[in-house]
């Protein structure tokens, strides 16, 4: 009975392992198949360089990340705010002035949230929509008026001026660059404020020192009163950067208070600036030519019309080639209140050209800033006579004071250099037309 038993369990054990055999030797078959195949021969060779590309491909991986890094880490100290957004306007990243600028602090770095859910601005939004659309670079400056839930930190935080710079990304990503010009804003309204105290603690002084140089005026007799005309030269040109330095002062803080609209005949404004001018014209034998538009009404305060003329004749008559004639053309343009609107309203153009050296044009961005002094070529033009009290001498104020008054009636001007004469040509409009006849 045991042997035959034993008998059983060998004969099974034998046909077990036999069956492995087979088996295994139909896996090797199988497996050895694709080795036989005419591909074999090519795609083995390829597996070292394949490794080798795959090995090129991780490290430029990592410099990329170490470069992306040492960016990131650039911008973070960067003195300009950073945040970039991706094409469903989610944000992805920004650096620490960022986050100072727009209250970013609860944002945390890995979080990826829409942008409007952590700043509520509409005008940074849209900016990088049409940064998005256009696919160019954009610039915007707008007051950012931060919103918290809080109660109380919304009464300790202040708006703040911002300046954007937006530029597109690949995938419909946008990189914004912000800076704060709150402070800058800070500091030039304090410059103006000490400047506006000094400006009405001078003139007192002022025009007490003009009365004592009158008195001289009358008692001394030539060649002594010479000495005598000079100082009031001095006073008075000292009496009008003062005062001009008040108006500009008070047109910046409020420029609508000190207007009172009438209406106003343009041709017959500009005789009356040029009839008080004519004595400086006649020394450098100009002329003044009036085109276009013979009679034209405009609603506008008649004081401040007279300056502006007066101030940008008086340039011309100053920086004029002598024996010249300044232009001055009118014309009323109708343009379109808006795209969606057919209603059209009416605007005077008026175009002032001189035949002098002109702008450089180095100074033309600049010709409408406050004590802004250009190109010396055309100091060097200027005609001053000592020995007259007519003479008016430049404050640096002029033309900051028109570009005011221009704003001020809700028109705009700009500087250029005419084609045709070489000199200075100022171009400004004014709405509110309230009449006019064509020659």
């Amino acid at each position: 009975m045991f042997v035959l038993g034993f008998c059983l369990g060998l004969t099974l054990g034998i046909g077990l392992w036999i069956w492995q055999q087979v088996q295994l030797d139909l896996y090797l078959e199988r497996v050895s198949k694709p080795l036989n195949s005419p591909y074999s021969k090519v795609a083995l060779p390829l597996i070292p360089s394949l490794r080798q590309e795959i090995a090129i491909v991780k490290q430029q991986r990592q410099d990329l990340q170490e470069s992306l890094e040492t960016y990131q880490e650039l911008l973070n100290v960067a003195p300009l705010g950073f945040l970039q957004v991706d094409e469903e306007n989610q944000l992805l990243w920004c650096n620490q002035q960022a986050k100072e600028i727009l209250y970013l602090e609860r944002w945390q770095p890995g979080q990826v949230r829409l942008l409007l859910e952590l700043v509520r601005s509409y005008e940074l939004d849209r900016l990088i929509e049409q940064t998005r659309d256009c696919q160019q670079p954009r610039v915007k400056e707008w007051v950012f008026h931060p919103s918290f839930e809080n109660a109380t930190a919304m009464l300790e935080i202040k708006s703040r001026a911002i300046r954007a710079s937006s530029f597109p990304l690949p995938k419909g990503q946008v990189g914004v660059f912000l800076e704060n010009r709150q402070p800058l804003l800070d500091m030039n309204q304090v410059r103006d404020r000490s400047f506006s105290d000094l400006a009405h603690e001078l003139r007192t002084p002022l025009t007490s020192i003009r009365l004592v140089v009158e008195t001289l005026q009358n008692r001394l007799e030539p060649p002594l009163n010479r000495w005598v005309n000079r100082l009031m030269q001095e006073v008075d040109r000292l009496i009008n950067l003062v005062q001009g330095w008040l108006d500009l002062t008070q047109m910046e803080t409020d420029p609508t208070i000190q207007l009172h609209p009438e209406v106003v005949e343009v041709r017959s404004l500009i005789a009356s600036v040029w009839e008080t001018l004519e004595p400086l014209a006649q020394r450098q034998h100009l002329n003044l030519s009036y085109l276009g538009t013979e009679s034209v009404l405009i609603k506008a305060d008649r004081s401040r019309m007279y300056q502006v003329f007066l101030n940008l004749l008086d340039n011309c008559i100053k920086y004029s080639t002598p024996g010249t004639t300044i232009q001055i053309q009118a014309k009323v343009v109708s343009t379109k209140d808006n795209q969606k609107s057919n209603s059209t309203s009416s605007t005077l153009e008026i175009d002032i050209i001189d035949s002098g050296v002109g702008f450089s044009q180095a100074d033309l961005p600049h010709v409408f800033e406050r004590f802004y002094r250009g190109d010396k070529a055309r100091a060097r033009n200027q005609v001053e006579d000592t020995n007259s009290t007519t003479t008016i001498v430049g404050s640096g104020l002029g033309l900051a004071i028109v570009k005011q008054i221009i704003l001020a009636h809700g028109g705009f001007i700009k500087a250029m250099n005419h084609p045709e004469t070489g000199g200075a040509w100022i171009q400004f409009q004014l709405p509110q037309v309230m009449a006019n006849t064509s020659s």
